[in-house]
This record gives structure tokens, C-alpha cells and sequence, in this order.
């Protein structure tokens, strides 16, 4: 079995916005948490600080880490044909935002990113982690 480690965080503004990308991968899309992948050697915090900024443009410093969600995907479920199981094991920091400027991801798994109110969300076409995240964070 395949193992990921994902780093994520929830960024809302003053108004109670959420930031999402949107992820577009092989036939399956959706908006997403900010985040991916950890680097072999990474520390998880720069990790998702790391991706935070390749995918939204922002510069970002990390709260309290909210959490650490497990999901195993079976193979008949992978993007990729011929790769098996995969297990993801997904860290959930709160971030706020230093610097930087709202960019959409060039030439990764991203093909949007925008800001939402939490009603806005709710009826957005999203992955599950969304919501992990949102309840995490008292959001939902």
C-alpha cells in the first residue's frame, strides 16, 4: 500500500470567508483545502506553508495544528490505472495569511482559487476534507 502525507489549512478572512482551491486531476475534480503533498525530508509545517503558496499566492503562518485525519483509498478508486491501495494521512493547521497575492497554481493539480462564505461552501461540489476541516476549525 502507497502512503501520503498531506499538509493542509483552513484560511478564512475578517468576513468568515474560506480559501479553496479548486484540485482537477485525471476525470475527477473539486474544490479542496489548500495543501498537498509532503516532500521526502520535509517538515510537515513547511510543507503545507510550501503549498499553501504554489497554490493560492499567499504567504502564509501557521496556527494550532487542528488535527490529523486518515483516509485509505482502494485501488479501483485511484486516478492512476494500476496503482494500488493508498492510505493518506492529512494534517490540518489553522494559518493566517502575511503577504503574497490571490494566484491561481500554474502547471499543478489546481485549476482555480477563490475565497467563499460558509453557505457558499456548503453547496459547492467539494471533497470530504472540506468539511473535516470546517468542523475542526468550529467553522460548521
Amino acid at each position: 500500500m502507497d502512503l501520503r502525507i498531506g499538509c493542509y489549512a483552513v484560511i478564512t478572512d475578517d468576513a468568515g470567508r474560506m480559501l479553496l482551491p479548486h484540485w482537477n486531476e485525471g476525470n475527477r475534480s473539486g474544490w479542496t483545502m489548500p495543501g498537498g503533498g509532503m516532500e521526502p525530508g520535509e517538515h510537515p509545517a513547511d510543507a503545507v506553508v510550501r503549498e499553501v503558496f504554489e497554490e493560492t499566492g499567499y504567504h502564509v503562518e501557521l496556527g494550532e495544528l487542528l488535527g490529523v485525519d486518515n483516509i485509505v483509498i482502494p485501488a479501483e478508486d485511484r486516478i492512476a490505472p494500476g496503482a494500488g491501495p493508498i492510505q493518506g494521512v492529512r494534517l490540518v493547521w489553522r494559518a493566517r495569511i502575511t503577504g503574497g497575492e490571490l494566484t491561481v497554481e500554474r502547471d499543478g493539480t489546481t485549476d482555480d482559487v477563490a475565497w467563499h462564505a460558509q453557505e457558499t461552501v456548503d453547496v459547492l461540489d467539494r471533497v470530504e476534507l472540506v468539511d473535516v476541516a470546517r468542523r475542526w476549525a468550529g467553522l460548521i
